[in-house]
């Protein structure tokens, strides 16, 4: 009877986003952050829209269920309005990276829930064809520059980072040893670069633990899903929540190896950060009330 909630809380993320375009506060060109009267303090509204979009979709396909044939294309419309309204007032701020990241968590979980198969190849072909025209006409030239960093020479940061990544080998080296962390020549060790920092100090074997820890949570949550069947409410937060850390784990360690472009995605419960840190945490909690629910009332069947 709490459903109503979702609804909420995603319209007045918007209503948050859209007061960043009219009141925000603008910092090195981004105009990202509102600041609450009175107090002084700052908030940017699109961490919260990571959370409130996934519920709002979890919401909207167990309202919306699919199909055997998964959704149809007018189903597919619907749904994505919910994740493509935020993608866009996020990219307008700009930050494009919080803002692809949104759209792919949420075109990646209606892509898992279901989808009729031709959609999906109509889907591949257009963001294809689209692809060229964004870079030329969309992209701004910092973004362009990075982009071209990527495809060219690898940036200060990257070919640090690779050095450092070099220098752990196979179970790698001793604190005092790990001359990249130790003389500071890995910049911002402590956050987007801590997988440079971890394998300087553990090396490929300390790589491999940690991925492979990463593999299992996102396999267990995948792995729900097969106890929530019918529970769509429940099954897309979990699905959501599986890709989101898959999304973040995957950048983050392609970006040290220089794989991706650089861009400020965190490694998951991993790197120094607050917001990320507390973001994560919501969402497992919500993940572990869902569940209990569920279960609770199984019990009492």
């Amino acid at each position: 009877k709490y459903l109503w909630v979702i609804p909420f809380l995603y319209f007045l993320n918007i209503l948050l986003l859209l007061g960043v375009d009219l009141f925000g506060i603008s910092v090195l060109g981004a105009r990202r952050w509102l600041k609450i009267p009175l107090i002084g303090l700052t908030i940017q509204p699109s961490e919260f829209m990571k959370t409130n979009m996934m519920l709002m979709l979890a919401y909207q396909i167990y309202k919306n269920p699919p199909d055997k044939d998964g959704y149809n294309l007018f189903q597919l419309l619907k749904l994505s309005f919910y994740v493509v309204l935020p993608f866009l007032l996020i990219a307008k701020e700009p930050d494009l990276g919080t803002a692809l990241i949104l759209l792919i968590v949420g075109l990646g979980t209606i892509f898992i829930v279901g989808i009729r198969t031709k959609i999906v190849v109509i889907g591949i072909v257009v963001t294809t064809l689209f692809t060229p025209f964004a870079y030329k006409f969309l992209l701004k030239d910092y973004q362009k520059e990075r982009i071209n960093r990527f495809l060219g020479n690898p940036s200060y940061h990257v070919q640090q980072s690779m050095i450092a990544i070099g220098e752990g080998g196979v179970d790698g080296q001793p604190k005092e040893k790990a001359t990249q962390t130790q003389l500071k020549f890995l910049p911002v060790a402590s956050s987007d670069f801590i997988f440079a920092y971890l394998v300087e100090r553990f090396g490929f074997v300390g790589a491999l633990f940690l991925i492979f820890i990463y593999a299992f949570l996102i396999l267990h949550l995948l792995s729900l899903t097969n106890i929530l069947k019918g529970d769509y409410l429940a099954a897309t937060t979990v699905v959501a929540v599986a890709v989101l850390i898959f999304l973040y784990m995957s950048i983050n360690i392609a970006m040290t190896i220089g794989l991706a472009p650089v861009v400020g995605v965190p490694l998951p419960m991993f790197s120094h950060g607050g917001s990320s840190f507390v973001n994560f945490f919501i969402l497992f909690g919500i993940i572990e009330n869902l569940l209990a629910f569920r279960f609770s009332v199984d019990l009492y069947r």
